[in-house]
């Protein structure tokens, strides 16, 4: 009689060959060998991209077989050259003028074929051809490809390594060892570049003195910010912090105010007490506006009036319309 034991326990009673397996074991252990790379398995995805450049190569074609962009990837972002490279391609022929000018450590100039030579052209060829950049006359239809799908590039382009950003506290303590009153703006889940490059270009033209970015859920200086900015992200730094909130809570244990900007504000822009002070204006996204954390540490949250037919201004001119009236009133006590 078996005694009852534990489901699937060994009885000790063995079934089959008592002595060796021949083999069966051994060859049990070894496998089918290594898994073969995802290029080389037929179904996988990457297998059938592999194919698909395969034909499109004997077809007569060049690179890779023309498709939409790798998930994930941002299309106002340049084509890159090669895997792992980080530069960028400025073009417009304003944004590669003062890229030049402030000395941005380039490494090519490219020049479309037969271009209208003006004034700005001219300009260009002779810095890039005194600082040692080297000038590569291409296709238009190659500048096109390094300018984006939605890039404008007049002709010219300028390959420049990975924006090199400052750090909020530096560039707080290079303002006021200039004697100047701090005057800021901070984004708040801004995303878009062209936004970016947008205040970028407001912040140089009324008086700003830097723009401070997030670590994360932000734009960054890219080629499309560099196009918007119409070259003022040459000569405006821009930080980045690792906290948003963290950075702002430390502006104001060193005197700067926080001044967010809502279509809900408590204060109307025109009645805006603090502009003579060293401020950080916060614009927030034109969907979201600013987060709670965000607007927890603001010192005023500022509204800017509007026709009641529109709902919001794009973050871009909220942030132009508010350094305006920042700038008119600094300018106007400082000539009192």
């Amino acid at each position: 009689m078996v005694k009852p034991g534990r489901p699937g326990a060994n009885n000790g009673k063995k079934k089959g060959p008592l002595k060796g397996t021949g083999g069966l074991g051994r060859k049990s252990l070894e496998g089918r060998g290594p898994t073969p790379k995802a290029e080389d398995r037929a179904w996988h995805p990457a297998g059938k991209r592999k194919a698909a450049n395969e034909r499109y190569a004997a077809a007569g074609g060049r690179g890779k077989a023309p498709g939409r962009p790798a998930s994930g990837s941002n299309p106002n972002r340049s084509p890159k050259a090669k895997s792992g490279d980080d530069t960028e391609n400025v073009t417009g022929r304003n944004s590669v003028l003062e890229a030049l000018r402030a000395k941005i450590p380039a490494t090519a100039f490219y020049i479309a074929q037969r271009v209208e030579m003006d004034d700005r052209v001219k300009e260009m060829l002779s810095l890039a051809t005194n600082r040692g950049i080297p000038v590569l006359e291409v296709t238009r239809p190659e500048l096109d490809r390094m300018a984006g799908f939605d890039g404008v590039h007049q002709g010219v382009a300028l390959k420049v390594p990975p924006y090199e950003y400052a750090h909020p506290q530096d560039l707080l303590e290079q303002v006021i060892d200039r004697g100047d009153v701090p005057l800021f703006v901070a984004l708040d889940g801004i995303t878009d570049p062209r936004n970016l490059g947008a205040i970028i270009r407001s912040t140089a033209a009324f008086g700003g003195h830097g723009i401070i970015l997030p670590q994360r859920r932000s734009a960054g200086v890219n080629s499309a910010a560099w196009k918007t900015s119409a070259g003022a992200a040459a000569r405006i730094p821009v930080a980045m912090a690792t906290n948003l909130t963290t950075q702002l809570k430390e502006f104001k244990k060193q005197g700067v105010f926080v001044i967010g900007l809502d279509g809900g504000g408590d204060v109307s822009l025109p009645n805006l007490q603090l502009a003579d002070r060293p401020v950080v204006i916060v614009v927030g996204s034109e969907g979201k506006g600013l987060s709670r954390l965000v607007t927890e540490n603001c010192d005023q949250i500022i509204s800017i009036p509007i026709s009641a037919a529109t709902e919001s201004l794009n973050a871009g001119i909220a942030a132009s319309v508010a350094l305006y009236q920042v700038s008119t009133i600094r300018a106007q006590q400082a000539g009192e």
